[in-house]
């Protein structure tokens, strides 16, 4: 089949490479130039395990292409996958600047029926503002589709390859079978391809995020508690995994979720809410208590040390909002950052991919360790933010030789304490009782 995907970031780079592994004819096209270039020459602008190699087969065997002419690339496809950027504004609703622009072109350059697909995360209703915007521009026939995503970075092409489900969301029949068509390979497992009509589809998207997003927050309001009554809740969650009802996914204490998704579809959710005229409160509480949790580890610290960081140094491990993602937006570890150095305190951090990204926001105001060790020579307390799996098995006699004084709080609760204890440090979790300040 003849795809076209705009956009190239997370979503539309993913999909794009996954489709032409899988033998379809794909063109990607971006209006940025020097990421097309970049693409050309078999350079990945973002880390994502497995998408290099698949990105440079494909384009070697002549199924991937780059370009950065709409005249090109939307004659190229029978579907047309939207990919294109949707930040929040400051009201909470996305951006659809871009996606908007997108769709004029494409009706600028149609040159037969096409089928269009939403890939972006879209306000809820925009496969008819989309519809309106391309019509201004085409007679020819298209269908508008939803068909959200639901990849995790650091395992998108993972997820992509192997989703656990499809949402098609459209009224229009054929449109379903051709789309069910080019997602068949990647379903012979019988993981569903699900026909919904296109505003469920919208709005299963941001149900998702918002869900999972409210079971993180959930599980940070109960660490808070278990500091305050003495609980551990570690134990807590052992406790709820096993109950079927609840599950084992996403019941973590942490220092707040970030990135691209989350942060953005529960603002989202919150603005759609008030323009109905309808008070979302479970997910206003979500976003509020993410929130207050990203500077929980800061709280603590600063206790540790009576309230004065003024002349300390603190390490950082892990400065990206999840593990195996280069992925800076809405990380935790750049709202703790910031308030180390309101308090006077000097910060030496290191993560494994993401420092480049973390220097577009924190400039020269932080030490870039050359390593993790690096990061905590000299430190008087180290935090861990982000759970790389190196971090979890260092070398703790050379950390501790290494830092004024041996203390650790460990933000992810990847670290038994009492292991710390005998390696000779104070060590601190979140919501882990007599181990939280």
């Amino acid at each position: 089949m003849k795809v076209t995907v705009i956009g190239t970031g997370y979503v539309g780079l993913v999909a794009g490479a996954c489709f032409a592994d899988n033998g379809n004819q794909v063109v990607c096209l971006d209006i940025d130039q020097k990421k097309i270039d970049a693409l050309r020459r078999g350079e990945i602008p973002i880390y994502e395990p497995g998408l290099e190699p698949i990105v440079k087969k494909a384009v070697t065997e002549g199924r991937l292409h780059f370009t950065t002419s709409y005249a090109e690339a939307i004659p190229h496809g029978e579907v047309i996958f939207l990919a294109v950027g949707t930040p929040s504004l400051p009201s909470g609703e996305p951006n659809t600047q871009y996606l908007k622009a997108a769709a004029e072109e494409i009706g600028r350059h149609m040159n037969g029926a096409k089928i269009i697909v939403n890939k972006s995360t879209v306000p809820i209703g925009s496969h008819q503002v989309v519809r309106d915007w391309i019509s201004s521009y085409t007679k020819h026939a298209f269908d508008v589709v939803s068909n959200p995503e639901f990849l995790k970075e650091g395992a998108a092409v993972s997820d992509f390859l192997h989703p656990d489900r499809v949402v098609i969301g459209t009224e229009n029949e054929e449109s379903y079978k051709k789309m069910a068509e080019l997602y068949a390979p990647f379903c012979r497992q019988g993981n569903p391809i699900i026909w919904m009509d296109t505003v469920s589809a919208e709005v299963t998207k941001y149900a998702c995020n918002a869900f999972l997003a409210t079971r993180i927050s959930f599980m940070n309001e109960l660490a808070r508690l278990c500091e305050k009554v003495g609980g551990d809740v570690e134990a807590v969650r052992t406790g709820m995994a096993g109950d079927v009802r609840i599950g084992k996914h996403f019941l973590y204490a942490g220092p707040g979720y970030g990135g691209s998704c989350f942060p953005k579809d529960v603002k989202a959710l919150i603005a759609t809410g008030r323009k109905f005229d309808l008070d979302l409160s479970i997910v206003t509480a979500t976003e509020n208590a993410n929130e207050k949790q990203k500077k929980h580890l800061v709280q603590q610290v600063t206790r540790y040390f009576g309230g004065n960081l003024s002349g300390k140094t603190i390490g950082v491990w892990g400065l990206s909002f999840k593990p195996n993602t280069d992925d800076m937006r809405d990380a935790p570890a750049l709202v703790l950052i910031e308030e180390f150095l309101k308090m006077g305190a000097s910060v030496r951090a290191f993560d494994p991919v993401a420092m480049d990204n973390a220097k577009e926001t924190l400039g020269d105001r932080i030490h870039y360790a050359k390593s993790s060790y690096d990061a905590t020579e000299g430190a008087d307390a180290l935090v861990l933010v982000t759970e790389w799996n190196e971090f979890r098995q260092a070398d703790f006699t050379r950390v501790r030789l290494g830092m004024k004084r041996p203390v650790i709080f460990d933000g992810r609760n990847i670290y038994l304490p009492a292991k710390m204890k005998e390696a000779g440090f104070t060590y601190f979790g979140v919501g882990r009782g007599k181990y939280s300040v």
